[in-house]
């Protein structure tokens, strides 16, 4: 017995919670917001999957290029501070 003891309090537990989540009716808005929800996503305009397929690859693109930029940027500006120390 004394091993489901702390399994029986959480279970006391989230059950007052529950009781008084009912109690409030915050469990009714949470079904209104959920059934809300449901048919905002059904309103919406779902890419296809060549539609999805060519967004992957254009934002794979996008990131190699902003990181090609950043390694360049960073050889510059390492190149131009090197430069800087060894003038001095």
């Amino acid at each position: 017995m004394k091993e489901y003891l702390p399994f029986l309090i959480w279970f006391a537990a989230i059950a007052a919670i529950f009781a008084f989540a009912w109690k409030q009716g915050h469990l009714a808005r949470l079904t209104t917001y959920v059934a809300a929800t449901q048919q905002e996503l059904k309103k919406c305009n779902w890419p296809t999957r060549e539609e999805l397929i060519q967004s992957t690859v254009l934002i794979f693109v996008v990131i190699g290029m902003l990181g090609v930029f950043t390694m360049a940027s960073d050889w510059l500006v390492l190149s131009f501070v090197k430069w800087l120390i060894q003038a001095s």
